[in-house]
């Protein structure tokens, strides 16, 4: 989810800048030359777009196996549960901690269980 963000950050600064340089002097916007500087926007802004998609796809991937509480092998071969079955914002609680805070969106906390049996989720 990162480095999809980060990408889309990069993209809208390939655009900013490029829609700021074409109406200005291309001299006071880079120490580049005019075409070598377009191409180097043009490139970094394909290389976003494809760790754009590429990280999109992987964390709605990841996103659906928690909420769907079963592993892409598991879904590939279609077995069937023994485990019983419980509602998606259960299994996003089980991941992520108990009760929904933002910093479920931090990569540095920890899931916090609250008042919550940490072990009642065990099947």
């Amino acid at each position: 989810m990162y480095i999809a963000l980060i990408s889309l950050h990069a993209l809208v600064l390939v655009a900013f800048h490029f829609f700021f340089c074409f109406e200005a002097d291309w001299t006071k916007c880079s120490n580049f030359s005019p075409p070598a500087t377009v191409i180097l926007l043009i490139l970094l802004s394909f290389e976003g777009l494809l760790f754009l998609l590429f990280t999109s796809v992987m964390f709605g991937t990841q996103v659906h196996s928690i909420c769907s509480d079963e592993t892409g092998i598991e879904q590939l071969k279609k077995e069937e549960r023994r485990w019983a079955k419980r509602s998606r914002w259960m299994n996003l609680k089980v991941v992520f901690g108990h009760p929904f805070s933002v910093s479920w969106l931090s990569p540095f906390a920890t899931p916090d269980h609250g008042k919550a049996d940490v072990y009642q989720y065990i099947v």
